[in-house]
């Protein structure tokens, strides 16, 4: 059993910052909304980017903005908050040389670290704090004085100070608000990969069929749509099951609701389903996905361009274009 433990807000300063740079590398989804509230903390950041579409945003919102690997020749901790298949050419190239004994080195998710993909020194702390959500709520339920939890770790601590620095940078971009999760990087990543992998792809391989179904017994496309998740009754049940509980948010709904859910279910995800999950799991938990991950990667992605133009090309597209006309009056 993974242990872990429940981090509030009272149990964690912002001191082992002060005094130090941070410099956030990349400024999209994540970078934008934790640099934004480790400022409002009152700590000193820079922000490390190329000249892509968000530099001029770091710029309008008043940071320092430097290149990649001046901002981690400035920084005392550099949080690489670009996707992971960027990390580690980014990483090699103009981060690692640029290092200092002592540095501390974020990372936002464990992918990384936990497979080993990149050569880090062992005179520098490693550390992981990964929002469960968004970049865009991390910032908006910091700005309500609210905050996502995160999944905080210490992979390597150089300095013995690795665990302060890691609660500080949860505090400061409000985390602690709500409670973050201490464990480690093993555990986040590999729940992380298995949600992708078998809970969402499930959900969204059934969200699929449904249309498919409903659509060639003579439903309108739209109206399925709108029904299946576009009116987003959908994201409202999966809200009361956060606050309610998954079984428990039942009772909002009609009994033949209810009957119909408990009865069926069984029969529309069968037992069979339970061990298809072992197995995605024990692709994550050997190294089987992210060697094939790596591969795709290093030849291009020849196969994740194939799906994505497949998905893209789905009849759900041009259901939900159509919706929505009909929801904005355009129709």
């Amino acid at each position: 059993m993974h242990e872990y433990e429940i981090i509030r807000d009272d149990q964690a300063s912002l001191e082992p910052l002060k005094g130090k740079t941070i410099a956030v590398i990349g400024y999209g989804n994540q970078g934008r909304s934790q640099a934004l509230n480790m400022r409002d903390s009152g700590l000193s950041v820079v922000i490390g980017n190329p000249r892509d579409t968000y530099l001029q945003r770091a710029v309008d919102d008043g940071f320092e903005v430097l290149t990649v690997d001046e901002a981690a020749a400035r920084g005392d901790v550099i949080a690489l908050l670009i996707p992971d298949e960027a990390q580690k050419p980014v990483f090699e190239q103009l981060i690692a040389p640029n290092l200092a004994p002592g540095n501390c080195l974020v990372f936002a998710h464990g992918y990384n670290l936990h497979y080993g993909l990149m050569d880090i020194p062992a005179d520098i702390d490693v550390i992981m704090v990964a929002p469960r959500m968004i970049g865009r709520a991390v910032r908006d339920l910091f700005v309500e004085g609210s905050g996502a939890s995160a999944y905080c770790a210490v992979h390597q601590d150089a300095t013995g100070k690795a665990r302060a620095t890691t609660l500080a940078l949860a505090k400061a971009i409000g985390a602690t608000r709500v409670g973050s999760i201490l464990t480690s990087v093993e555990v986040e990543t590999e729940i992380d990969l298995f949600m992708e992998q078998a809970t969402w792809a499930a959900l969204v391989r059934v969200l699929t069929l449904t249309f498919e179904v409903l659509v060639e017994a003579g439903f309108p496309p739209e109206i399925v749509v709108h029904e299946t998740w576009g009116s987003k009754e959908a994201a409202e049940i999966l809200e009361a099951m956060a606050d309610t509980g998954l079984f428990k948010q039942a009772s909002f709904h009609s009994q033949t609701s209810q009957y119909g859910t408990m009865t069926r279910g069984p029969a529309v995800i069968p037992e069979s389903v339970r061990e298809s999950f072992r197995e995605r799991l024990k692709e994550i938990q050997t190294g089987t996905f992210a060697r094939e991950w790596e591969m795709e990667r290093l030849l291009g992605y020849p196969v994740f361009k194939k799906l994505k133009a497949r998905i893209l090309a789905h009849p759900i597209n041009t259901a939900e274009e159509k919706m929505r006309e009909i929801e904005g009056g355009k129709g």
